[in-house]
């Protein structure tokens, strides 16, 4: 039983439909994979009872099959709300606080069959890519023990690698969906931002910054997760419309134009054997028929560094300002965040605006990009995993981290404008965990998809 925990999520929801695999079996085994593997990693939190989630197995079991997740495993982001559930988003100020519905994305997952088992664990409110908070401590990277999972999503990414489950929902504001997956050894996807439904709470006009998406071992179970997440909510503005992507995964990659963006033209601080590694990997999806070319920076990344650390801070003290108004709960939060919300509030709208000029016009820039290339490529972070008891990085190549997200800088590209992002795994380097950013035109999350397909393929022949 043990061996199916390894498998595909895909394999595994094909067991269970044929009967060849039961619930409260797969249940059994998973329990017995987090005994065995959590108390190290600490990569899933909240989990709830062995006899509750027994009996949940037990109902599946006995009831019509719901979906191709029926009956399966899954561990919600403590940033997501499971009904019945803490959503602590890893902080004290909201430690103890229980679900009273789930939202949009977990109820979906949770309407085509998935048993909520937990939650997996985040940084203090997602802020930061590397997965520690005060309530939970820290997750251990899956390939390289004693070093970062990266995050925010890196509980998931964690629980994926080490086969606790099959599939795992996350986030993504600056990376969160990619850094972890690049160094877990997993695939990560930020979709096209409107693809995936966030709540209808708050404002519902301005455009966020952060978009939820799917995480797995197999580039199907990412479209599959994928596509049981999409689809708009006629309660929000901005959703996208979404035809199944998994139905789609094998095409002819031949004549594929990818565009290779290294560091930015020397202006990302990239640890030492960061880029080789991830060009020398680049170059086998010409196996595939691919034409792989080197290209020059296409927009100053010092505009949109600025434009990106505006518009972050604008929107975590937004998020965040109703917390820091309260001095017990201020009290309660980190660092990085009180500087975020500080930040945000001291901005005045002329400077949001120009940042939102600058992003617009980078989105026209892509546009245009996107004439003469299939997909963009950059590594999904600056540097290889750093040990677990560092906070961030304080200089890369030499170069002194100014903030406690400079190190990810990388990942501002896709962020800023929406664009969406498959995280793809590479073999590793020197026992070191990396992972490429595959970026395409905006709606072409089918595209990304579909290179990922071929990537897998090559990479398990």
């Amino acid at each position: 039983m043990d061996d199916i925990l390894d498998q595909p999520a895909f394999a595994i929801s094909a067991a269970l439909e044929a009967g060849d695999l039961t619930a409260t079996a797969l249940m059994a085994a998973t329990l017995d994979r987090i005994a065995a593997r959590n108390p190290d990693l600490n990569a899933i939190v909240s989990l709830r009872g062995a006899d509750a989630l027994m009996r949940d197995a037990a109902v599946a079991d006995a009831s019509p099959r719901k979906g191709w997740l029926h009956g399966m495993p899954l561990a919600v982001k403590d940033l997501s709300n499971a009904a019945g559930l803490p959503t602590t988003m890893g902080s004290p100020a909201l430690a103890g606080r229980i679900a009273p519905r789930s939202d949009i994305m977990v109820q979906r997952m949770q309407d085509a069959g998935a048993i909520v088992i937990g939650k997996t664990n985040t940084p203090e409110f997602g802020l930061g890519s590397h997965t520690f908070n005060p309530v939970f401590g820290a997750t251990q990277n899956a390939l390289m023990p004693g070093h970062s999972a990266g995050g925010s999503s890196g509980g998931a990414a964690v629980a994926l690698a080490s086969g606790m489950i099959a599939v795992a929902d996350g986030s993504d504001m600056m990376g969160s969906l990619r850094n972890p997956a690049g160094w877990n050894g997993v695939y990560g996807m930020r979709p096209t931002w409107g693809r995936v439904p966030s709540e209808p709470l708050g404002d519902l006009m301005l455009h966020p910054l952060s978009t939820n998406g799917p995480m797995a071992r197999h580039p199907r179970d990412l479209a599959l997760l994928l596509d049981t997440m999409a689809g708009p909510d006629p309660r929000q503005p901005h959703g996208l419309d979404h035809t199944a992507t998994a139905p789609l995964l094998d095409a002819d990659l031949r004549g594929r134009r990818i565009g290779w963006l290294g560091d930015w033209g020397g202006a990302y601080a990239v640890e030492d054997g960061v880029a080789d590694h991830c060009a020398a990997q680049l170059a086998r999806f010409t196996e595939l028929g691919c034409h792989v070319t080197d290209i020059a920076p296409p927009f100053s990344a010092a505009a949109l560094w600025d434009s990106w650390t505006t518009l972050r801070s604008y929107a975590v003290a937004a998020s965040l300002g109703p917390l820091y108004d309260q001095p017990a709960m201020r009290a309660a939060l980190k660092d990085t965040a009180i500087w975020e919300i500080e930040r945000g509030r001291g901005l005045c709208g002329a400077q949001v605006q120009r940042a939102s000029l600058i992003r617009s016009d980078w989105f026209r820039a892509a546009v245009k990009l996107f004439d003469d290339f299939d997909a963009l490529v950059l590594p999904t972070a600056q540097c290889w995993p750093f040990p677990i008891d560092w906070a961030y990085p304080q200089d890369i190549a030499g170069q002194q981290m100014d903030s406690y997200h400079r190190w990810m800088e990388v990942v501002v590209p896709v962020s800023l404008i929406g664009l969406p992002s498959v995280a793809v795994p590479l073999p590793l380097s020197q026992g070191r965990p990396m992972g490429l950013q595959l970026i395409g035109r905006s709606r072409d999350d089918l595209g990304l998809l579909q290179l990922a397909t071929g990537w897998h393929a090559l990479n398990a022949a």
